[in-house]
C-alpha cells in the first residue's frame, strides 16, 4: 500500500475564525471563505485531509468532549454541502497549566497517531497552523511546517505553499 501525502490543519484560525475565545458552539463557528474549496482542491489531488486541534476549554470545565465532537459533526456538515471532506479530526483536552501532556501541541502525538492511522507520508505532508506550536509540532515528526496569520484565506494558504494551483 502506497502511503498518502497529508495537509494537516490547525482548527481555530485556519478553519474558522478565530475569535480570541474557546469556539465550541454552533453559533460562535463562522467557517473561513474559501476553506470548502481549498480542501476540495487538495482532496482532488490525492492528498488527505486532517485537522489536529488543541481544545483546552475541556481541561479548564467550560465545555466537554460531546461539545467538541458535536462541534466537528456540524464543521463536517457544513464542508460536505460544498463537497469538501475532511478525513479525520484530533484534538488535546488538556489545559497547560494542569500539567504538560504529550498530545498538546507543540507536542506531536495527535500528529503521530494521525499518521499511523491513516497511512500518511510525512515527507509529502505539511502542517498549516497560526500559531508557532503547530509548526513546531511538525517539526518533532519531521514534517513541513507552514505558519500563517489567523483567519487568512486558505486557498491563498495553499497556493503560496505550491500545493494547488486554481
Amino acid at each position: 500500500m502506497r502511503k498518502a501525502g497529508a495537509v494537516f490543519l490547525d482548527r481555530d484560525g485556519v478553519i474558522n475564525r478565530e475569535r480570541g475565545q474557546h469556539t465550541w458552539k454552533r453559533e460562535d463557528l463562522e467557517v473561513l471563505p474559501g476553506v470548502g474549496k481549498g480542501i476540495s482542491a487538495l482532496r482532488d489531488l490525492g492528498y488527505k485531509v486532517i485537522v489536529i486541534t488543541n481544545q483546552s476549554g475541556i481541561g479548564l470545565g467550560l465545555y466537554g468532549h460531546k461539545d467538541v465532537e458535536e462541534l466537528h459533526r456540524y464543521i463536517h456538515s457544513m464542508l460536505s454541502a460544498e463537497g469538501a471532506v475532511i478525513d479525520d479530526m484530533f484534538y488535546c483536552p488538556h489545559h497547560p497549566s494542569f500539567g504538560k501532556c504529550l498530545c498538546r501541541k507543540p507536542g506531536s502525538l495527535l500528529i503521530e497517531r494521525a499518521i499511523g492511522k491513516h497511512q500518511v507520508d510525512v515527507s509529502r505532508s505539511v502542517m498549516i497552523g497560526d500559531r508557532d506550536r503547530d509548526v513546531e509540532a511538525a517539526e518533532r515528526v519531521g514534517m513541513r511546517g507552514m505558519l500563517v496569520r489567523a483567519n487568512s484565506s486558505l486557498i491563498d494558504t495553499l497556493k503560496e505553499a505550491e500545493l494547488i494551483r486554481c
